[in-house]
């Protein structure tokens, strides 16, 4: 396998940010500067500067790719801080490693299979018509800054395709649960889900909320009043940066502030990354 692109800046215990779809580690560039670590913001193989390979990009082809690069850089006693697909990678990651890892933090996250009844209206329709046609609508990217727009899109199409929705599909539906039932099970790992009031197309509703807290051993939830949609580190970074900092200094012991800005490493480490 290649190693997956990745930013990277601070010294301490490692901090590491996961995207989901349809973004990159630059969702995360007005987030990171105000925590405290060694902070990693990996790119998923087939998004952002990661390479591209033939592959299918399923849920599993992701996590090997993540697996290898933990492995291949070394890191142990991880806070793993997830959004999206990335939540569902983070907790994923941390129950096939659970000695590896001090602690996770989620904001709008895929954490539970759902039903199209509990899926909010206001995406409802355009994931009907992607599991139905097979094709990213145009407004799929709709909101989000430029930078994010690709002409290859199959990594985005996978993910899109394969959100776990009444049952299908089955294989995520499958892991879900598995790595569910660690979270439900690992009260030594303390747990973060920050959320905000409910934009237009926040995914977390307050029943699904409420579902975390009773399933999820540890977990403490943050309620912004702050309003945000489902792209939260872009929508509200300052709000989100504060959270996750006063959470991160109470799990890793670590003061926060002093930090440099972040920069960028890889396969070809040494440009600068600027927001």
């Amino acid at each position: 396998m290649t190693i997956l692109a990745h930013r990277s800046s601070g010294t301490g215990s490692p901090v590491v940010l996961l995207h989901g779809n349809p973004t990159s580690s630059r969702l995360w560039r007005n987030v990171v500067p105000h925590l405290p670590g060694r902070r990693l913001a990996p790119d998923l193989i087939g998004m952002g500067d990661s390479p591209r390979p033939d592959i299918a990009y399923t849920f599993d082809e992701h996590a090997r790719y993540l697996d290898e690069w933990f492995d291949t850089l070394g890191l142990d006693d991880v806070v793993l801080i997830g959004h999206d697909w990335g939540g569902a990678l983070a907790a994923d990651w941390a129950s096939r490693h659970p000695s590896r890892v001090r602690g996770l933090a989620f904001t709008e996250a895929v954490l539970k299979p759902m039903t199209w009844e509990e899926f909010p209206p206001a995406g409802a329709a355009v994931f009907r018509a992607i599991k139905a046609a097979g094709e990213l609508p145009a407004e799929f990217l709709s909101g989000l800054p430029p930078e994010y727009a690709t002409t290859f899109d199959r990594p985005l199409l996978q993910w899109a395709r394969s959100l776990p929705l009444d049952g299908e599909p089955p294989e995520i539906v499958a892991r879900i649960e598995a790595f569910g039932r660690w979270l439900a099970s690992s009260p030594e790992v303390p747990k973060l889900l920050v959320t905000f009031e409910p934009g237009r197309d926040t995914m977390l509703t307050p029943s699904m909320i409420d579902w975390c807290v009773a399933e999820f051993a540890a977990l403490e939830v943050v309620r912004r009043p702050e309003r945000a949609g489902h792209h939260t580190p872009e929508e509200q970074p300052a709000a989100l940066a504060e959270t996750l900092a006063s959470w991160l200094t109470t799990v890793t012991g670590r003061p926060d502030g002093g930090i440099p800005p972040i920069g960028v490493a890889g396969p070809a480490a040494g440009t600068t990354w600027t927001a």
